[in-house]
């Protein structure tokens, strides 16, 4: 894995981000003892900035596609009101029952609906608009993804996009596996598309967001 962020400035910004706690903090560590890739959940920092983005939003229905252990789940579910809700997909059923776990112990888990299966099958069925989607799943999918829940994106929403570094090998010409493909992809085709605005955060493993195009805006 390529360090692209210096490691002291990296501690540094964990040292000053809050830290999780409760059910979070369980999820997480469970995901670190007993997944071969804790990398695949959802790092302190993203967790943050998906909770302020909920926060300063306002958003109420939230779709993640990518529900792995549940940790960034439950810190947008926790970030929402009352009557919010996050739709949570996931294609792997072992890893499913894990975040079920995870998701029935928290507090806040009767606002997670998690749908087992092909994210792309299922989005079709799902009505819009979504204030917040956050992917965080199949690598090479990442543009049919971003193609399928543009159209259900709220007037203000915003689509938050993980692992756009991909441990660096974005970065690399000679990477050329699937997923990378796949995330250059994405991040080329939401950088030309004129319905939107965006930007790429140098946060964990990179974070794209996108939202509509203001009117007006230059």
């Amino acid at each position: 894995m390529a360090e692209l962020i210096a490691p002291a400035a990296e501690h540094y910004a964990q040292q000053h981000t809050t830290a999780l706690d409760g059910p979070l903090d369980v999820a997480a560590a469970w995901t670190q003892e007993h997944t071969p890739s804790p990398q695949m959940m959802s790092g302190l920092a993203e967790a943050r900035l998906l909770e302020a983005l909920i926060v300063m939003g306002g958003a109420r229905r939230v779709l993640e596609i990518g529900t792995f252990t549940a940790v960034g789940t439950l810190a947008m579910a926790a970030a929402l009101p009352a009557d919010g809700r996050v739709t949570t997909l996931e294609v792997d059923t072992v890893i499913a029952e894990a975040a079920r776990r995870h998701i029935d112990a928290s507090p806040v888990g009767h606002r997670v609906e998690l749908i087992v299966g092909d994210a792309l099958e299922t989005i079709a069925r799902l009505d819009g608009p979504f204030d917040l989607v956050y992917i965080d799943a199949w690598k090479a999918d990442y543009p049919a993804y971003y193609d399928a829940v543009l159209p259900k994106l709220a007037e203000r929403g915003v689509i938050v996009a993980d692992n756009l570094f991909r441990a660096g090998a974005a970065l690399d010409p000679g990477a050329g596996d699937e997923g990378t493909i796949g995330i250059r992809e994405f991040a080329a085709r939401v950088q030309g598309d004129e319905r939107v605005h965006n930007v790429l955060l140098t946060i964990g493993d990179g974070v794209m967001l996108a939202w509509r195009r203001p009117p007006g805006a230059a």
